[in-house]
């Protein structure tokens, strides 16, 4: 039997073990396959390059657990990039399904060895979830305290060494959009950057990333990270090896294999109908 003929029999259960494989083995022992970065995942970073040291920094995690692939790392690594220049986070969130998960990330950053002597409320701050969507964003304008008077914590905000530099937008030199969706970077520049002219980045979804590009031609967004693609070319750029690095390693396997099968497959129909004829 020759090889075309046993791959027209093979079981498709081997085929279904080997994807499995595939995308498991990238994810355990990462390949550090080459990617090669856009020009709007530089200049995001180039943009959080140009924050002096030592600032405060706002930024919204618009998220829930539906996009931890793409925007999680994200998140990682702006916060690594912000904490190796010395800067304050003021983190808000918009979506009630992603406080507890946002805190979770936050925490695990802070425990890191590079930055366990990050203090809450004095380097860093989750402010947490808050119902009112772009009635938030305009609240914040008068007064960061005035839409969060507590913390995800129950702190009062106010009593927070942080928050003693953050009193509104003009506090900020950058803000950090992650977003996944409405409410999220769409609202925050018509809301913000329009109104308070708030220079952002932006970290999104790769379904959603297209309809931020005039954004960006515009001048409205300094930077744009689309998916797990951008978060890994993101990572790259930081000279780091992250959950969407590995992700990128699985993914590309992935698509390799499926397109090996499809031409195999092609070439086997073939023979079998120059075989008919």
């Amino acid at each position: 039997m020759g090889l075309l003929e046993r791959l027209e029999r093979m079981d498709r259960r081997w085929i279904f073990g080997a994807m499995g494989l595939l995308v498991l083995l990238p994810l355990l022992f990462p390949l550090r396959l080459p990617l090669y970065a856009t020009a709007t995942s530089r200049a995001f970073y180039e943009a959080m390059e140009r924050i002096p040291a030592g600032s405060t920094v706002l930024m919204s995690c618009d998220y829930d657990p539906g996009t931890i692939p793409e925007l999680v790392p994200m998140t990682r690594t702006v916060l690594r990039q912000l904490w190796d220049k010395d800067c304050k986070v003021v983190v808000t969130v918009l979506w009630n399904g992603g406080p507890g998960l946002v805190e979770r990330v936050l925490s695990e950053v802070a425990a890191e060895p590079a930055y366990r002597d990050r203090i809450y409320g004095v380097d860093w701050v989750n402010l947490g979830y808050k119902a009112g969507n772009e009635a938030v964003m305009v609240l914040m304008g008068q007064g960061i305290a005035n839409a969060f008077p507590a913390d995800y914590r129950g702190n009062a905000t106010r009593s927070l060494p942080i928050m003693q530099r953050a009193r509104d937008y003009s506090s900020f030199p950058l803000l950090v959009s992650i977003s996944s969706g409405y409410p999220g970077t769409k609202e925050w520049v018509q809301q913000v950057q329009a109104r308070f002219h708030l220079p952002i980045v932006a970290g999104v979804t790769a379904v959603s990333a297209p309809e931020f590009y005039p954004y960006l031609q515009s001048g409205q967004l300094l930077g744009l990270l689309g998916g797990m693609a951008g978060a890994a070319e993101y990572e790259q750029l930081r000279g780091e090896t992250g959950d969407a690095s590995s992700g990128m390693d699985a993914q590309s396997l992935a698509h390799l294999f499926v397109a090996l099968c499809i031409v195999l497959g092609n070439v086997v129909q073939w023979r079998r109908r120059k075989g008919a004829g």
